[in-house]
């Protein structure tokens, strides 16, 4: 398992993924949203983990400044989840932003709470 910064060579094994997903996730891959979230992919902090050449995971952030990393997307291909992977990408996004806080943008309270995440009003803190 790798984790590494996305690059737009990364970009159509991201999309399968968000695809695999279905409706949740049809504002970023369907027809009105792709080419939107394509240009949010450019402008962010972005990581994606790979086992062999399946891309299974990723994570899409924004630096605000000095002021924290925030965590935007957080996604697990259904069968590597368990394995700790979304814990991964969050842990390399927090490391190589050490200097300031990390955010969690979250909708999945209960998984970010499991992680031990600290919760700063509607927000999680990565400790």
């Amino acid at each position: 398992m790798t984790i590494q910064k996305y690059c737009k060579a990364d970009e159509p094994r991201l999309f399968d993924l968000l695809k695999e997903e279905g409706e949740e996730w049809i504002d970023y891959h369907g027809e009105l949203g792709r080419n939107k979230y394509t240009r949010a992919l450019e402008t962010s902090v972005v990581y994606v983990a790979y086992d062999g050449d399946v891309l299974c995971g990723y994570a899409r952030c924004r630096e605000d400044s000095g002021f924290g990393l925030y965590v935007y997307d957080l996604l697990v291909k259904k069968s590597y989840r368990g394995r700790q992977l979304g814990k991964m990408l969050v842990a390399q996004a927090a490391a190589d932003y050490a200097q300031q806080p990390v955010y969690v943008m979250s909708d999945v309270d209960p998984y970010y709470e499991k992680q031990g995440y600290q919760r700063v009003g509607s927000i999680f803190e990565v400790v």
